[in-house]
């Protein structure tokens, strides 16, 4: 059976869609639907138990997820590498009608290659969290935190679903997001696209065998990905086609107009960055690797500082590369996957993650050399400067299995200075250290976000505040304590630029700024004298 609907749309765009008396503009314009789809768009007081029922009948073992809305059948629930390869370049899904729309390929190395369209990084000023009686006085509203209504929200929620159950192909990922079993979450990520699935299983730790049945009995939190339908503009809350929209009560997040990959990942950290410090563990925007002598260092910094690059250090094991929680036992990462920029990567200069990208791994927005050949050109960035890789952690040689660590020895703030003040490196006090942490200095890279083209001078809280729902304090006073009670050094690296400002300059040598590090690894820069400078 199928039905035809045609309804006007708000904005003159000819389109079927469903009213739900709440403002919905629909933009995509559908010609059929089966009956199944049809039953799930009535009004719920109509076919209520029908719908469920029938939904649950055909979804198997996806019973849970009529829980949150989803009553599509056409659920492939946490598929194999290689499953999700073939889905992802199945000609018959592989296509997209937007003029910046690429089809998956499959690059020479092994990678999977895939492409964002538009959304070539993250949309910082489109997050929104749900302003309700669990947020309201623990939230750090403004700029960064912005609210939206628990009704407006559920325009966002209703408008997501209703696509994703219209997809022939839906795809589920569950995995975790920490790797210590006391504070780690059960996390379950719905989307449409297989690159996604694949970039999450890389992103969160993949359970074993014997830990799946854990999410049978449910999850704390659920990401719902429709990045290839737009939002709303007229719902309250939403400014433009993109929203990316968390609710700490319902622990859910519903992403819409965007397929760039890193709003799941910084989204799930936004989560942990909420939840952590609330049960007095100290979460953090920052890489980790340890050495021989179980001796662990945690880089801090905002993306394009270097944190991935230093942390994949041959003479260290890698813990993680831009997520950790440190607990009163130490560290843990928060991811089980590295995302890494590979702008102008080459085997020469980063052998640990040139050599991790093969197959099983995403590159997000890459050029090849020859498009029959696939030989990824990473000098080409003519689609943006922000190309992404995404890879398991154990790609890196030497990478610690499970991801834990002891309480860190060495602290190392990475700024990027696009004025070329700064020096290479200096040592902090530790009122130095919580001044640092506090403003933040550096300088976004290009690409890193929309509309970021180059350097741009930034203060951002904490070394993350993109990514921070409470306020600063609560951070700084987790990490203040956890310094003090274990006597660790705190040191502040230049990855930015010498001899002058941008683009006068040159970006600090990355031989150079790992001779520092290193030089702080075995204690040589323990030794040398300081002079304290007084900056006014």
């Amino acid at each position: 059976f199928f039905f035809f609907f045609f309804f006007q749309a708000e904005d003159g765009i000819r389109d079927f869609c469903l009213s739900r008396g709440l403002g919905d503009v629909y933009k995509r314009q559908v010609h059929g639907i089966s009956m199944l789809h049809a039953i799930a768009r009535l009004p719920k007081q109509f076919v209520r138990t029908f719908a469920v029922d029938y939904g649950k009948r055909l979804m198997g073992k996806c019973e849970y997820l009529t829980k949150v809305g989803i009553t599509n059948p056409h659920v492939y629930r946490n598929l194999s590498v290689p499953e999700l390869y073939e889905h992802a370049v199945d000609p018959e899904f592989n296509w997209s009608n937007d003029p910046l729309g690429r089809p998956a390929m499959i690059a020479s190395n092994g990678a999977l290659c895939a492409y964002s369209t538009d959304r070539t990084g993250r949309s910082p000023k489109e997050r929104r969290v749900v302003l309700d009686d669990a947020t309201r006085d623990t939230v750090n509203w403004g700029e960064i935190n912005i609210p939206i209504d628990p009704v407006n929200y559920k325009v966002n929620y209703a408008r997501t679903l209703d696509y994703l159950n219209m997809l022939k192909r839906l795809y589920v990922v569950d995995g975790y997001a920490g790797w210590d079993p006391k504070w780690r979450l059960k996390v379950r990520v719905i989307c449409e696209l297989p690159y996604h699935a694949l970039f999450m299983r890389n992103m969160m730790v993949v359970p074993k065998p014997e830990e799946m049945h854990e999410f049978e009995k449910g999850v704390d939190f659920t990401i719902l990905n429709a990045g290839k339908f737009r939002a709303d503009p007229l719902n309250k809350g939403v400014k433009q086609k993109t929203s990316v929209a968390i609710n700490f009560t319902d622990n859910t997040m519903c992403i819409l107009g965007t397929l760039y990959a890193g709003e799941m990942k910084k989204g799930l950290f936004g989560v942990m960055n909420y939840l952590m410090p609330l049960k007095g563990q100290l979460s953090t925007h920052s890489s980790a690797n340890e050495g021989s002598g179980g001796d662990v260092s945690l880089f801090f910094g905002l993306s394009g500082t270097g944190k991935t690059t230093l942390s994949a250090d041959p003479q260290r094991r890698l813990i993680g590369d831009d997520e950790h929680v440190w607990t009163d036992k130490g560290v843990f990462n928060i991811e089980g996957g590295c995302y890494a920029k590979c702008c102008f990567l080459s085997e020469e200069k980063e052998p640990e993650i040139y050599n991790a990208l093969k197959f099983g791994s995403v590159l997000e927005n890459i050029k090849f050399f020859d498009e029959n050949e696939r030989v990824v050109n990473y000098d080409d960035i003519s689609i943006t400067e922000n190309t992404r890789a995404s890879y398991p952690l154990q790609y890196i040689p030497g990478a610690k299995i499970p991801a834990l660590g002891s309480h860190p020895k060495n602290i190392i703030f990475l700024t990027c200075d696009a004025y070329g003040v700064l020096p290479p490196v200096a040592k902090l006090t530790p009122e130095q250290s919580m001044y640092q942490f506090i403003t933040g200095y550096t300088a976004k890279v290009a690409g890193t976000e929309i509309g970021i083209k180059e350097p741009v001078p930034s203060f951002s809280a904490c070394f993350g505040e993109a990514f921070i729902p409470l306020h600063p304090y609560k951070y700084a006073k987790l990490l203040s304590e956890k310094m003090q009670k274990h006597g660790t050094n705190v040191w502040f690296v230049n990855t930015g630029w010498s001899g002058g400002a941008y683009p006068k300059g040159k970006r600090m040598s990355l031989k150079i700024t790992r001779a520092i590090i290193d030089a702080i690894h075995s204690q040589e820069l323990n030794k040398v004298k300081y002079k304290k400078v007084n900056v006014a």
